[in-house]
């Protein structure tokens, strides 16, 4: 592919009562323009991944990017908007820009500004992002848990798995200055039911469940011929999108199918297998998503990936490190952000610019997995470092 990051952004994740939409995406669009070491005017078309569904009033938002520098104004701008897959969806209608030809440098923004409600009103919006004439009376923590009941009755009890990734990304998330959550737990609070750990939606706690957070992140993508003006790149040895069904009743949850699909399809394009991966971002909004996204990968046949799991592979040290970040589940999850966030994690791991996140050996390949809705869309890139 002819389209490469040449430039990365991330804000910090959390309640961040200081900033509203428009300065979280202004903050990520110029650390993204720095990096990249270029002015607005440099800048051909701007994407904006947001999903807001109510999060904010801002119903006409894509503009606001173009405050982030004064060489912006008057480039076209479109916000794209595919549920929790918002950022990647940006993200390959810039690469599809870019590699065409229309456009040398594209900026790319993911943004979401959630805090701003209270719990009762987030669990609302999401809400929309699920199939309204089945599951409208359904919140995300139920569809999930729907999923968790299918991986159950096919495979038996997730339970342990789950609790053991949530204390992996936990641990994680340590490490990381950008994360929302800097708090470790530990195994025996995650398996239990208490006082500080509520059951949400059963069989999911609140130690399965993703943060409720604001954010935003930002990448800057070039075109091969402009490659000498920049001092690093990442190529996309893949990038993936499939789209599912939306009705729950339609799938059956416990084979992951479109994530499944999507990944494969991404092996298939890059020419590796999973051994080839240094280092994955998958989408734990909920954790039994990263049991089946350990699966959709790769690394366990469907209902082994527990084993997997408790043995450590998907750990720091283990054979695939999956989700260094903290992933969704201590990092945060600004939903149009997430998809970005997860190509700048693996980028700047790629480039061996991660901070305290930097593996020891620095990887030669690594994997996003971004999931819209009841794994209804995923997008998949595998990404390897080209210059710096």
């Amino acid at each position: 592919m002819d389209a490469f990051i040449v430039g990365t952004g991330h804000t910090r994740f959390g309640k961040l009562d200081a900033l509203d939409l428009e300065a979280l995406i202004k903050l990520a669009a110029r650390q993204a323009l720095a990096d990249a070491g270029i002015e607005g005017e440099d800048v051909d078309g701007v994407w904006l991944g947001h999903f807001n569904s109510g999060l904010v009033s801002d119903g006409f938002c894509s503009s606001m990017v173009l405050h982030a520098a004064p060489g912006l104004r008057f480039k076209p701008a479109m916000r794209c908007e595919n549920a929790c897959a918002s950022g990647s969806a940006a993200i390959y209608s810039a690469l599809d820009a870019v590699a065409s030809g229309r456009c040398r440098v594209a900026l790319v923004v993911g943004a979401e500004k959630m805090t701003g409600l209270d719990t009762a009103g987030v669990t609302s919006a999401l809400g929309r992002a699920s199939y309204q004439a089945e599951e409208s009376a359904m919140s995300f923590p139920q569809i999930f848990g729907r999923f968790a009941d299918a991986y159950a009755r096919a495979y038996g009890d997730p339970t342990e798995a789950m609790a053991r990734i949530a204390v992996k990304n936990h641990a994680n998330a340590l490490r990381n200055p950008l994360a929302h959550m800097h708090r470790a737990i530990d195994l025996d609070y995650a398996l239990h039911v208490s006082d500080r750990n509520p059951m949400i939606a059963e069989p999911l706690k609140l130690s399965d469940c993703s943060l409720i957070s604001d954010g935003a992140a930002a990448v800057v993508i070039a075109h091969r011929s402009e490659l000498d003006r920049f001092r690093h790149a990442v190529g996309f040895r893949a990038a993936e999108m499939v789209s599912d069904l939306l009705p729950l009743s339609a799938k059956a949850l416990e084979k992951f199918e479109g994530p499944t699909r999507a990944v494969a399809q991404a092996y298939r394009e890059a020419g590796v297998t999973v051994d080839d991966i240094g280092l994955a971002e998958v989408h734990d909004c909920f954790t039994i998503a990263e049991l089946l996204s350990t699966e959709a990968l790769g690394l366990a046949p469907g209902g082994q990936g527990s084993a997997v799991i408790r043995e450590g592979q998907t750990a720091r040290d283990g054979r695939l490190p999956v989700n260094l970040s903290g992933g969704l589940k201590a990092k945060g999850h600004p939903v149009g952000a997430t998809g970005v966030s997860m190509h700048v994690m693996v980028a700047r791991q790629l480039l061996g610019e991660a901070g305290e996140l930097q593996l020891e050996t620095r990887p030669e390949l690594g994997l996003c997995l971004n999931m819209g809705g009841g794994a209804v869309n995923s997008a998949v890139s595998i990404l390897e470092p080209v210059k710096g």
